[in-house]
């Protein structure tokens, strides 16, 4: 009884000591979002483990418990529709409103679920419950795209499964098959979603033969270069659930196809340093220093190596392949970006990704949007449901689809 009397204080002492974080003071729900990030990282050594022990590949056994765990029971509602269909031989999930009687056509959004291009599932209830609410919201027709994972396949085939998802959607006996109006038609997504939505849309815009083209593109907390891992939201949130910086950087060596032990020379842009002739001219395409406003600029100082690790970008071409960064993207290819949405995030490593983008889309000549929020956290608008369920979430969801439902 009393070794009982000395163990558990010690247990309830090292919990804690695992659970909590320092945050900034403005977070979103602060425990609760130590706890979620407690979970995962607990959830993700256990997987490591089993990699490890070379049972499994570590991302396919921590995407197998996510969807596991988080299983729908129900699928069609009483106001929504919900099928899953194969579009040029992509899976997705329709979500279509009841028709009410003679009714006009309804506007549509292709939606591209994040996950670091390896995890999550547009059949999760996560992704199923925004995508139903927006269709209730907007009595839109929302297609949820399914594309292929880390490690099934790498670059560029998440790309080709959004692109061709969405190029056979937009053909008009499709949309006449939804009844959908063809010039109300977004494109979407969020994280790894965003980037695959970003580069979908400048795809899009080059294609001359097409007759149907998206109305809009809505970006949430997007994932936009691998140039830059030291802009002043990289410094500033390096450590900050759910998407600390390493983290976020293995995510893209994981897409690329690449080794690990290249993750730290990234870490402190060796990969694009003075010396690597092949990044030089892209430099300027994102000079945070000229394109981000002083209250996110800080005191943060840019980090640019005079001499670096030529070799990364050679062993890695897709760091500079716009398909994969499109923040790279020419002005050119920006001028012919529709009307767009981003939505940031303070507590963010992605923040300035996405305030880069819409500063660059608004010199080129293209409405922007920039809806920012001081308190939120990255990948917090699917998190509405408990038991993950932040105020942060419905916050920054209510946003997002107030300005599609005044824009679309």
């Amino acid at each position: 009884m009393r070794a009982a009397w000395v163990l558990l204080p010690a247990l309830a002492a090292l919990s804690a000591y695992y659970v909590y974080l320092p945050l900034p003071g403005a977070v979103s729900d602060p425990w609760k979002l130590m706890l979620l990030d407690a979970t995962f990282r607990a959830v993700q050594q256990t997987c490591h483990l089993i990699h490890y022990l070379r049972l499994s590949h570590h991302l396919i056994v921590l995407n197998y418990l996510i969807c596991t765990f988080d299983k729908l029971k129900d699928v069609s509602s009483e106001d929504i529709k919900i099928t899953d269909a194969v579009f040029d031989g992509v899976e997705v999930r329709v979500f279509e409103p009841r028709a009410k009687g003679d009714e006009s056509l309804k506007r549509s959004v292709v939606y591209i679920h994040g996950g670091g291009w390896a995890l999550a599932s547009a059949r999760t209830s996560l992704y199923n419950n925004l995508c139903r609410i927006m269709a209730e919201s907007l009595n839109a027709v929302v297609v949820s795209v399914e594309y292929r994972l880390v490690p099934e396949v790498c670059f560029p085939e998440q790309y080709h499964d959004a692109l061709r998802a969405t190029k056979h959607f937009l053909q008009p006996d499709v949309l006449a098959e939804y009844s959908v109006d063809p010039s109300r038609i977004a494109i979407s997504g969020d994280s790894a979603g965003g980037n695959l939505a970003a580069a979908v849309c400048q795809q899009l815009s080059k294609e001359e033969d097409l007759t149907v083209r998206p109305k809009l593109q809505a970006l949430i907390y997007p994932v936009l270069q691998a140039f830059d891992f030291n802009t002043p939201s990289y410094q500033q949130n390096m450590n900050m659930p759910v998407l600390p910086r390493f983290v976020m950087i293995k995510y893209w060596i994981y897409y690329f196809n690449g080794d690990h032990d290249l993750a730290h020379e990234m870490l402190v842009n060796n990969h694009t340093a003075l010396n690597v002739g092949r990044a030089l001219s892209f430099r300027a395409r994102l000079n945070w220093t000229s394109l981000l406003p002083p209250s996110f600029k800080k005191s943060y100082k840019p980090v640019v190596q005079t001499t670096g690790t030529a070799a990364i970008v050679e062993r890695l071409p897709a760091l500079l392949d716009v398909r994969a960064v499109p923040l790279l993207a020419d002005d050119a290819t920006l001028a012919r970006q529709p009307r767009t949405y981003v939505l940031t995030c303070e507590n963010d490593v992605l923040r300035d990704d996405g305030a880069m983008y819409a500063k660059r889309l608004e010199r080129a000549g293209v409405p922007v949007t920039l809806d920012h929020f001081h308190d939120c956290f990255h990948g917090c608008m699917i998190f509405t449901v408990w038991p993950t369920d932040f105020s942060a979430g419905v916050q920054t969801r209510s946003s997002y689809i107030k300005w599609l439902d005044e824009n679309l």
